[in-house]
């Protein structure tokens, strides 16, 4: 399993955008470095949060939060454990539901918008 310092994780959980603004998706893919993960905004009980991926990620769970990754930009395969992987594509998206160990990873850099009960830890429970 990678360290997570290995990869430069940076987590911004701070709300970026928040709400009656415009989200810059563009400009956050454009100035970020891979292993970036940054809230934007929140949606009721949810945050939306926008990553960008290149590399394999811990292996973690959530213990009660579903997680959403819809890829915006590459592609990316979710391990999930005890089942084949996923490979997702441009526009394709999947929900790993709580409790599930899972990483992601990806061969290139990939953007990816994930959603998740606000409070998420990235790195899991």
């Amino acid at each position: 399993m990678q360290n997570p310092l290995e990869l430069n994780f940076t987590n911004n959980e701070d709300v970026k955008y928040g709400m009656l603004r415009v989200v810059d998706i563009p400009m956050e893919m454009a100035t970020n470095a891979p292993w970036f993960n940054q809230t934007l905004t929140t949606v009721n009980e949810a945050v939306i949060r926008l990553g960008i991926f290149e590399g394999d990620f811990p292996w973690h769970k959530h213990d009660d939060q579903d997680e959403f990754f819809l890829v915006l930009e590459g592609k990316i395969t979710l391990d999930v454990e005890g089942r084949e992987a996923v490979v997702l594509h441009q526009h394709e998206g999947f929900t790993v539901p709580k409790g599930t160990v899972h990483r992601p990873r990806s061969p290139q850099r990939s953007v990816v918008l994930m959603v998740e009960k606000v409070g998420v830890v990235a790195l899991g429970d």
